[in-house]
């Protein structure tokens, strides 16, 4: 293991020193005032508990109120679709005129078609298997189609749907991998977001279907943030904004000047995408267990609710939460002699406050869970604090630095939960640095992505280079490396081999 730390401490600290000038570029100090990007405490001023109630404004009541976010209302947080098209919103004349002949005025259609590759470094196979994963393992191309419709003044909807091929394994031969693998992994047909939302009273909305609700303040590490899985197929390739499935819930928001009170029922369970048996990324030798899924009614639904503030400089939120365990920290059950895995319930409270000093972005969150169990300790329930803290700093010309540590303890740890399957430790370290630099007129980014698992990588690590750039404003172009280290957690076992190359050209429309 020492081994390991060593490996992954020379490898970051190589491309940080090889990378950080690169993306401090320009940068002798901070920013003069003309090139300064105006203060977070600036940003945060227009929404004051004294500002003025935004549902006074009709013009602007049609299509607001219906975020995650405090009473004011500001723009919903990304979710993993709407970040997918940040930046395309703008479209050439000649297209709104054609797209303004074929769909009325009150409906809107917007989607891209994406091709991503990702070439392995490193010739390694796949515990269990004959899998060799080396040179092309994705060629995929992605369609994604998303209509957007206005009912009325106060109601509208949306439909999307994605889907993809990959043809990487056609190319190199569909008899060299798993059922699992090719069932999961190279064809995909499935809706996004499907809801419709819209104003049952002056200061009482409501949102109906497949969404994405983000709580926390978090953009790296995950501690209040609970309520939609996330797409883990292919760990660190993406950001937690880009990852996150579409659950059906139903949503009420009641607004009260600068608090924002939510309730959610989710109707829909569904479970994070993991690896498949097969995929380099699976820590095992051999398929899991079938999983038992809850049966559909109000028994089984999970139940949350949000209480948030936005005030002058800061804005805080509370949290509860009734919802399944959807990691693989699951415990596995026999019925007829076949096991199965079992997903138990968890309660849980949190909180959540980001804070603005000029430059300066300071967040936090805690969560406590009741209710996890494992594998080698039968029904015995366990409780776990989450925290998390983290600084961000964007006083230096067109580049944004930072970081956030998290730990999360497990109370009443036994030392057989060290062994397999379950893996777990009594305290579980993470930190993440990041660095994003912009460039040529904001056409190129450039971002530096470093999480460690414990201090030094003893659990895990990886670290991730991407450059993006603007080609127009339909063709954006991307690439860039990922750097993996094998750890104690689960999830980062024997991965030390998956080193990869990764491009992606995406139009949009």
């Amino acid at each position: 293991m020492q081994r390991t730390a060593g490996k992954h401490f020379f490898r970051l600290t190589l491309l940080t020193i090889i990378l950080l000038p690169v993306c401090l570029l320009g940068v002798s100090g901070p920013a003069t005032a003309q090139s300064n990007p105006p203060p977070a405490e600036d940003i945060l001023n227009g929404f004051a508990d004294d500002a003025p109630n935004t549902r006074d404004d009709q013009d602007l009541e049609l299509l607001e109120g219906f975020e995650d976010g405090p009473a004011t209302r500001p723009a919903e947080p990304k979710n993993e679709d709407d970040a997918l098209l940040e930046g395309f919103e703008e479209t050439d004349d000649t297209t709104i005129e054609a797209t303004e002949h074929i769909l009325p005025a009150s409906v809107s259609l917007d989607g891209y078609i994406e091709l991503a590759a990702s070439y392995n470094l490193i010739d390694h196979q796949a515990e269990g298997t004959d899998t060799d994963w080396d040179g092309l393992s994705k060629l995929r191309g992605k369609l994604y189609l998303e209509m957007d419709m206005k009912f009325s003044d106060t109601w509208q909807g949306r439909v999307a749907g994605k889907a993809f091929y990959d043809a990487a394994y056609r190319i190199r031969g569909r008899n060299e991998y798993t059922e699992e693998v090719l069932d999961e992994n190279e064809s995909e047909i499935e809706p996004a977001e499907v809801y419709i939302m819209g104003s049952l009273t002056r200061n009482l909305d409501v949102k109906a279907g497949r969404q994405i609700v983000v709580w926390g303040k978090s953009d790296n590490i995950r501690v209040t943030d609970v309520l939609n899985p996330l797409d883990l197929r292919e760990p660190g390739l993406a950001d937690i904004e880009d990852l996150r499935l579409p659950v059906t819930m139903t949503k009420l928001d009641l607004y009260l000047s600068s608090l924002n009170f939510s309730s959610i029922f989710v109707h829909e369970i569904r479970y994070n995408k993991n690896p498949e048996f097969g995929s380099d990324f699976f820590p095992g030798s051999a398929p899991l267990p079938t999983s038992e899924s809850p049966d559909e009614g109000f028994d089984n639904m999970e139940f949350a609710a949000a209480l948030n503030g936005t005030f002058r400089g800061w804005d805080s939120s509370l949290y509860g939460a009734y919802i399944y365990d959807d990691t693989l920290q699951t415990t596995k059950i026999s019925e007829g002699g076949k096991p199965k895995i079992r997903r138990p319930r968890l309660q849980m409270v949190g909180a959540a406050l980001n804070l603005a000093r000029g430059n300066w972005l300071y967040k936090t969150e805690a969560a406590f869970l009741k209710g996890f169990e494992f594998f080698n300790t039968g029904d015995k329930e366990f409780s776990r604090l989450d925290v998390l803290a983290g600084v961000e700093y964007s006083g230096f010309k067109d580049t944004t630095v930072s970081f956030e540590i998290a730990n999360r303890r497990l109370f009443e740890h036994q030392s057989v939960l060290r062994q397999a399957p379950d893996f777990t430790k009594k305290d579980q370290f993470q930190s993440v640095v990041r660095i994003t630099k912009d460039l040529l007129h904001e056409r190129l980014t450039l971002t530096l992505l470093a999480s460690t698992f414990n201090i030094t990588g003893q659990d895990g690590a990886f670290q991730r280079f991407t450059a993006e750039y603007d080609v127009t404003d339909a063709i954006k172009v991307s690439g860039g490396l990922i750097l993996y280290q094998s750890g104690d957690l689960l999830r980062f076992k024997d991965i030390g081999d998956n080193d990869r190359l990764f491009a992606d050209i995406r139009f949009s429309f």
